[in-house]
């Protein structure tokens, strides 16, 4: 049982036994009586809780995470629980930071960054308990008013919110103000580019070197992710046997089952795979040596390349040569086997790579025609309830897709054994 004592000037003081038998004091201050009488309750309940090594009431818990961090210290120097972490903004970021010994050289890069408007904003000396949901709120709408994209400040917010996360497992903080703050990046169409194969022509030929117009084949054919994958790449990776080449993510590596992946050596790719493949010098470990120098930006010199072949750069260089690649093979396979190959989620690939090109339209409007004019030559010949009639008309090369033209036979008129192309596609 605990007692309340009267001090002098009308401060009061909590005195109770301890687990080891020693009687143990809690200076409230001033305080009236009720007050004290409620505290009293909770140090009985926290002083059981020591003596029987069970936990406290969730009620008792809920009050003690509430404490100021006066009344808290307290009651720990009492041996009642333990004493509240303390933690400045900057300095608690940067010990984050430090002890990430997992985290990619791209996500540190990240880490500077959002530690850099965090500090900007609070200072580097604010604790981080006195930092509430609307102070976050207010954040990010100054992250807005700088004219920053929805997407970086929604990347911010959750890279913020992974900082007091932390703080929450340190049991420095009882809530994340960060929590509630969107976090989720979204699609951006306006940004996405097909690059075409006549594009990418001029770009390949444009390119200083076999290095360099592999690197941009691994994108553009092979869907790789610059420079991580391509850099990666190595002559032993290449399985020409099979025609599939090993490729590792370090962007995936974390999630058990996508440390690797089996990307087909395409023929658009070969061509390039094999330039290099006989310039390189034996014993040779990386298909890309020339340019492996961390402090070489790819993109700045992809922008000069693109621009000596007489174009205009597009968004997003890298991504929206892998975004092309996707959305090609989303037109012959099937999402989950093109979503393999790529490295990405069907639900990923739908939301950020796959694009509606010129072509789809020109393919819709191509059936159509040719729909047209089956119908047209149907209700020349005969009813389409009556079955199918033989078809005089033969399309050019041009009309049909060559991958669906297969060979058929049938029997002309006169009972004469025809031998013609036949397209399963449009029905010629």
């Amino acid at each position: 049982m605990a007692s309340i004592t009267n001090q002098p000037n009308g401060r009061k003081t909590i005195q109770f036994i301890g687990a080891d038998g020693k009687r143990r004091s809690i200076r409230l201050g001033q305080v009236s009586l009720a007050q004290a009488e409620a505290v009293k309750i909770k140090v009985e309940d926290l002083a059981a809780a020591a003596l029987t090594g069970h936990a406290p009431r969730r009620e008792t818990s809920v009050w003690l995470a509430g404490l100021d961090d006066g009344l808290r210290d307290r009651i720990a120097a009492a041996g009642l629980c333990q004493k509240r972490a303390r933690a400045l903004l900057g300095p608690f970021i940067d010990d984050y930071a430090t002890g990430r010994t997992d985290v990619k050289k791209g996500t540190r890069v990240v880490f500077d960054r959002v530690r850099g408007y965090l500090v900007e904003y609070f200072g580097e000396s604010k604790p981080i308990r006195d930092i509430t949901p609307g102070d976050a709120d207010a954040w990010r709408r100054n992250l807005l008013d700088r004219k920053l994209s929805d997407n970086t400040v929604r990347r911010a917010c959750g890279i913020a919110k992974q900082f007091f996360r932390a703080a929450m497992r340190l049991r420095i903080l009882e809530e994340n103000p960060f929590q509630s703050l969107p976090c989720v990046v979204g699609s951006n169409p306006e940004r996405l580019y097909f690059v075409s194969r006549d594009e990418a022509s001029k770009v390949l030929s444009a390119c200083p070197d076999d290095q360099w117009r592999l690197l941009f084949a691994l994108a553009r054919y092979g869907g790789l992710r610059v420079p991580s994958e391509a850099l990666g790449l190595r002559w032993g990776d290449i399985d020409w046997e099979n025609g599939c080449i090993t490729v590792k993510s370090p962007k995936t590596e974390r999630h058990e089952g996508h440390e690797c992946r089996k990307v087909p050596i395409f023929p658009e790719l070969l061509p390039y795979l094999r330039d290099s493949f006989e310039s390189a010098a034996e014993g040779t470990e990386y298909c890309i040596t020339r340019y492996r120098n961390t402090a070489v930006n790819l993109r700045t010199q992809l922008l000069r390349i693109i621009r000596r072949a007489g174009l205009t750069p597009w968004p997003k260089l890298w991504q929206n040569l892998r975004s092309t690649r996707e959305t090609e093979l989303a037109d012959r396979f099937p999402a989950h086997v093109v979503s393999a190959w790529i490295g990405n989620s069907v639900q990923v690939a739908v939301k950020h790579y796959l694009q509606v090109t010129d072509e789809h339209f020109k393919q819709a409007v191509h059936d159509a025609v040719q729909q047209s004019r089956a119908h047209e030559r149907n209700a020349l010949h005969g009813s389409e309830e009556s079955g199918p009639v033989l078809r005089e008309f033969q399309p050019t090369a041009e009309e049909c897709d060559p991958m669906q033209l297969q060979e058929a036979t049938g029997d002309g008129p006169g009972g004469i054994r025809t031998h013609t192309l036949h397209c399963w596609n449009c029905g010629f």
